[in-house]
């Protein structure tokens, strides 16, 4: 019986952990449940499961859980504030840490997890963005195993040879290896006129076609920034070089990714487009368990495609690859960048086309360093973010600006 911690439970993968779990009630045991301010789900979820602990990072949400849980009788233990969630993470009976806040406000809890030595299953690819070499040499000093949720990760891992530590190994998994090939679905707009671009609506960006996600990751698949992203946490949880990864474009979202050697082999993870596979796939590793997931049926599906990206019309995929050649801070700076200009977006304060050219500022503005500490990391972060805020304000007296990465790409 392993006892599990879920950061981000009430989110699309908290949901879909909870899901799996629900499904092994004789293997894991859900003790911890941590989120920011979704009083109503939190709720619901501690009723069903009944954790040892829960957290929000809002205070007067945390009060309303308390009040709520104490009138059903229940004895869950309710912890508040910023550092609630990286307390969770480090909790001596958690054996499993499901890392799935969205964005930087995961960083802390990740590296938290990964101190503490624990399984952690990381979802949150934005701390791996920011904070990589960190957060890698934590888990490798703690003993940790980490294991991708991503689905194009988690299907890298499964295509590459390993040893008990997960990905954070001693370059084993490296072994024969010529090239990563990372699928991308081309998200809702692949092949929507550029000129139209102008007038997407944040109802139409989160309309993915393929997958169920959240609001920000949705418009970061519509961008292709969800990519970019991961192509810098594919560089490095598996130790490779930019140039070693290649972005293909792949509308079924069946084939998640592949790894081809230099024999000439690639070998490729399929199935259908569900969080809940990659999710069982950690849980259990080195393990098999059922995840609910619809079998594949190929003969139905018929052809699968592959294509090139178009960063023409998706410039942030080549903002982001510019970031992981440069490494260091670069990509701590394109990750606040994007999260400020998404956020601005999603209330209607910034043009979808727009959300490339904030990146492309703050990037040409922002000087880079060496990433030596989580101190730097944060520095940087807050510069990027404040400077991306400056260039929002100014877009919006501006003309419509364009973007010039695809020219120094």
């Amino acid at each position: 019986m392993k006892s599990v911690a879920i950061l981000g439970s009430t989110g699309s993968i908290g949901e879909n952990t909870l899901d799996v779990i629900a499904r092994h009630p004789d293997r894991y045991r859900v003790t911890a449940l941590g989120a920011r301010n979704n009083l109503a789900k939190m709720l619901a979820q501690c009723v069903r499961y009944q954790p040892e602990f829960a957290a929000l990072t809002d205070a007067t949400a945390c009060a309303r859980l308390r009040a709520a849980l104490a009138e059903r009788g229940l004895a869950t233990h309710v912890l508040e504030g910023d550092g609630a969630l990286a307390e969770l993470a480090a909790l001596p009976q958690v054996d499993v840490v499901m890392a799935a806040i969205v964005g930087a406000a995961g960083l802390h809890s990740t590296l938290s997890a990964a101190r503490a030595g624990k399984r952690l299953l990381l979802a949150n690819k934005e701390s791996l963005v920011m904070a990589g070499p960190l957060l890698i040499d934590a888990v490798r000093q703690s003993g940790a195993t980490l294991l991708p949720i991503d689905s194009e990760h988690n299907a890298i891992f499964q295509c590459l040879p390993h040893d008990a530590t997960g990905v954070a190994s001693t370059g084993r998994s490296r072994i024969g290896v010529r090239r990563i090939l990372l699928t991308a679905s081309g998200g809702p707009f692949i092949d929507l006129p550029r000129g139209l671009l102008e007038s997407v609506t944040p109802a139409q960006a989160c309309a993915h076609p393929n997958w169920v996600m959240g609001r920000k990751i949705s418009v970061d698949s519509a961008t292709l920034m969800n990519k970019g992203l991961e192509y810098i946490e594919a560089c490095l949880l598996f130790g490779v070089r930019p140039e070693q990864v290649e972005v293909v474009v792949h509308r079924e979202s069946i084939v998640h990714s592949m790894v081809e050697y230099i024999d000439g082999s690639v070998l490729a993870q399929l199935g259908s487009p569900d969080m809940r596979t990659p999710i069982a796939h950690a849980l259990a590793w080195p393990d098999r368990i059922a995840s609910g997931v619809q079998f594949l049926d190929l003969l139905r599906i018929g052809r699968l495609r592959f294509e090139a990206p178009d960063i023409e019309q998706f410039p942030c995929l080549a903002l982001a690859q510019a970031a992981a050649r440069a490494g260091g801070l670069r990509p701590a700076i394109l990750n606040a960048a994007n999260e400020v200009a998404v956020a601005a977006f999603l209330e209607g304060q910034l043009n979808f086309a727009r959300i490339s050219t904030v990146i492309d500022a703050v990037m040409n503005e922002t000087q880079s360093g060496t990433l030596a500490t989580l101190d730097d990391v944060l520095a940087a972060d807050a510069e990027a973010r404040a400077k991306a805020s400056a260039v929002i304000a100014n877009l919006a007296t501006s003309p419509m600006a364009t973007s010039s990465v695809s020219r120094r790409a």
